[in-house]
């Protein structure tokens, strides 16, 4: 995992082609970057349901961690697809929704989630067989 990964802001918020002829797609990749973050992909699949406080997320989204949580929130936030609303309250409540941007993508991350869900023993078994084919292979 690059350093720049694990940062919540970047540099650059330009998404336009960085314009090397070898990188074309840099604006392309840094959208899909996100949205096709393991994390991102659970989140906005739970989010589509609706509004979520930051616990209920975190129980969702099985195995995530409260920082992991904490950034993918806050990079869904910046990228304009989650809106983060603090009520004044004591204790402060906070929920996390999907702005208009983010709804709209729900169908297509909530397809590729079915997918997943359809093939996963097609591909564990797929895998199987090639590290049987392959035996000390380090791919994972």
């Amino acid at each position: 995992m690059s350093p720049t990964h694990t940062e919540v802001t970047h540099s650059g918020a330009d998404l336009e082609p960085c314009g090397q002829p070898d990188h074309p797609d840099c604006g392309i990749r840094d959208v899909l970057d996100r949205v096709g973050d393991k994390w991102s992909v659970l989140v906005i699949v739970e989010l589509a349901g609706g509004p979520r406080r930051f616990r209920q997320l975190q129980q969702a989204v099985d195995g995530i961690s409260q920082r992991m949580l904490t950034l993918t929130v806050r990079r869904l936030e910046r990228d304009g697809l989650v809106l983060r609303t603090v009520y004044a309250t004591v204790p402060a409540q906070v929920d996390y929704r999907l702005t208009a941007t983010g709804a709209s993508l729900t169908h297509l991350v909530k397809a590729l989630a079915d997918w997943s869900l359809e093939n996963r023993a097609a591909i564990a078994g797929a895998r199987d067989t090639y590290d049987q084919e392959h035996p000390g292979n380090d791919i994972r």
